[in-house]
């Protein structure tokens, strides 16, 4: 039943890959050897090609003809413009994934590599969440249309096993942060959009005005420390089931620990208010990264102070480039 393993170097694409995870992943590959002799990695932007069309799709998988795939393309947006745009996310993350893991079964993709999120958990469970509570119950009301479409790729995975033996698996990483993210203000993931608040607080001299009360939790992944483990799943991961990727549960930090870390590595001296006319989402999200442990049992991450620096100082460093 398994699919006929190719011999020789990989090729491996990866979708999405001028976005945070995909910067992440092109760093090791290129910086620090993750990349073995041979082996050519291309990293695909929207500019590439619109997963959401099926034959734009299938042409660059036609052109780059990869044995493997890293799939973390996406249409994602922050909590607001999830809560607005439910349908949107959910329509075109379902496109999205059936097109990449279609074409991939149909062009003899050895293995791949799809990324997850902890939002797909139920909203009602209990914690530490683990990797067999995907399904048990409805996903938070406030992003459930892109949480239903990651769910279904864990699915997908597994009837194309099932039927065609193929080796997709799935990553469930929690809270990314890093050089490259989305800082922006409106639609980008947490860390990085208050980065961006604070630093435009200090420039101006005004207070940061944060959404919610802070109290909500998470666990924070730096990007590089997430594009390692990643790569180490294409490599060395066999499981069809998906893996959570994260730091130990006793590294959760309140959101409000995060904004104190950011103001302190962008020297910021003024007044912090908390909006508690917005919603917090949910509260906390703690996931278990035993199954990880089990393989990789001593396995480090990049202090979180550490990596809020390293990031804060990427944003200063490249403003005029950030995503803002």
């Amino acid at each position: 039943m398994d699919s006929e393993i190719k011999a020789g170097p990989m090729r491996v694409l990866v979708t999405g890959g001028s976005g945070l995870v995909g910067k992440g992943i092109e760093h090791v590959v290129q910086r620090e050897g993750g990349k073995l002799q041979g082996e050519e990695w291309i990293f695909l932007s929207s500019k590439d090609a619109d997963l959401v069309d099926v034959g734009q799709t299938r042409a660059v998988f036609e052109k780059y003809r990869p044995t493997h795939v890293i799939h973390l393309a996406a249409k994602v947006g922050g909590l607001y413009q999830h809560i607005r745009e439910n349908l949107h996310f959910l329509r075109d993350n379902i496109k999205i994934n059936d097109n990449v893991l279609q074409t991939a079964h149909e062009m003899g993709v050895t293995k791949m590599v799809s990324c997850l999120s902890t939002c797909i958990f139920p909203d009602k469970t209990t914690y530490p969440i683990d990797e067999t509570m995907i399904h048990n119950g409805p996903p938070h009301d406030s992003n459930f249309g892109y949480s239903h479409a990651k769910r279904m790729i864990d699915i997908q995975n597994r009837a194309y096993f099932q039927q065609h033996g193929h080796r997709y698996t799935a990553v469930i990483p929690t809270n990314v942060f890093g050089p490259y993210d989305n800082f922006n203000i409106e639609n980008g993931h947490v860390l990085s959009a208050l980065i961006n608040k604070t630093y435009k607080a200090k420039k101006e001299g005004t207070s940061v005005n944060v959404c919610g009360s802070g109290a909500p939790r998470r666990q924070f992944i730096y990007s590089l420390d997430l594009g390692r483990l990643i790569i180490w799943v294409l490599r060395e991961y066999e499981d069809i089931d998906p893996i959570i990727l994260s730091v130990d549960e006793e590294d959760e930090v309140s959101i409000k620990e995060a904004v104190d870390m950011i103001a302190k590595s962008l020297d910021f001296k003024g007044k912090i208010h908390f909006d508690t006319t917005l919603s917090d989402g949910q509260l906390r999200k703690t996931a278990s990264n035993a199954k990880l442990r089990r393989y990789l049992p001593d396995i480090s991450f990049t202090p979180l102070k550490e990596a809020v620096k390293m990031t804060s100082d990427w944003f200063v460093a490249n403003y005029n480039i950030a995503r803002t």
